[in-house]
């Protein structure tokens, strides 16, 4: 009891320092080199640039519900009920136009035919054109695809 309590007041502590830390107010001294670059532009923002518009469909096939993994312009994780299919637009823009984005699908798994359960059969489309799959579920691997402008 003695070792739990002790833990407990040096967490609290550790947050009250760790929290209490950087209460410079916002808007006075200089601006955070994170803020902005030496040009004095806000970084991240590559003068504006951004790429071409695309549209991007994930879907997953099969019948029932099972779970869902997507990564589009942020991370997603849901119980669906199959047939699904979800369409995000997507924009590269800043450093995503040099390296792209890794956009995938991970499908949770579904009864096969023969009752065993398997992955799920999944699909990546950009901008109509197929781009990846998982060969039907034979494939344990996730659908993902490198978007690049």
């Amino acid at each position: 009891m003695r070792k739990t309590a002790t833990l407990t007041i040096s967490l609290l502590a550790a947050a009250v320092l760790v929290t209490g830390c950087g209460s410079e107010k916002k808007g006075t001294g200089p601006a955070r080199a994170s803020e902005t670059s030496a040009s004095g532009e806000a970084k991240g923002s590559s003068s504006g640039k951004k790429g071409v518009p695309h549209q991007v469909v994930f879907e997953v096939g099969g019948t029932g519900a099972t779970q869902v993994m997507w990564n589009g312009s942020s991370n997603h994780f849901e119980q669906v009920t199959l047939p699904w299919t979800k369409t995000e637009p997507m924009q590269l823009e800043g450093a995503e136009l040099k390296v792209g984005v890794t956009v995938s699908v991970v499908p949770g798994s579904v009864k096969g035919p023969d009752g065993t359960l398997k992955p799920a059969p999944c699909t990546i489309k950009v901008d109509g054109k197929q781009v990846a799959d998982n060969q039907d579920g034979k494939s344990a691997k996730p659908c993902e695809y490198k978007l690049k402008d």
